[in-house]
């Protein structure tokens, strides 16, 4: 059994979505199978049949989720060395071609949201950070071309 690495606050999200999920949207779903349903025959019914395949597509969706949480292994930051950058921390990053400062947080691919600043450490910029420390430079290949990032602060939490 594969073990899936994730953070503490991407478990949590994992669960809050498997529940919503199984039970508001299976709550959904069932009500727009029986409306379908009530249209009549069933062989000629486009809503009966995208209905079915919304709930194969959930039920599937759930499954997955299932599995991921069943393997889950949750970096503990308490372990981590954080003088260096791994999974879980927040990196203050100044790209030295452009002088810009962002932030990142390194995380799974399942946590990845570009537009809170999180990503993924099997992306070309996370794999680039991984193990770097402060005013550690980090010459990344981007489809764009390279970047070159300054690590300036490495936090954890």
């Amino acid at each position: 059994m594969n073990k899936v690495v994730m953070t503490q606050e991407g478990y949590e999200k994992m669960m809050e979505e498997l529940g919503y999920l199984k039970s508001t949207k299976r709550k959904e779903i069932a009500e727009q199978l029986a409306t379908a349903r009530a249209h009549g025959d069933l062989k000629e019914n486009a809503e009966y049949d995208a209905a079915k395949e919304a709930k194969r597509h959930l039920e599937t969706k759930i499954a997955s989720l299932e599995l991921k949480l069943s393997q889950a292994k949750i970096v503990d930051l308490k372990d981590v060395d954080q003088s260096k950058s791994f999974l879980g921390a927040t990196l203050k990053l100044k790209n030295l071609a452009s002088g810009d400062v962002v932030s990142y947080t390194l995380v799974t691919e399942d946590e990845a949201n570009i537009d809170t600043g999180k990503i993924s450490i099997t992306s070309p910029i996370g794999k680039g950070l991984l193990g770097k420390s402060t005013n550690e430079k980090a010459e990344i290949q981007v489809p764009s071309g390279k970047i070159t990032f300054e690590v300036q602060e490495i936090s954890y939490g």
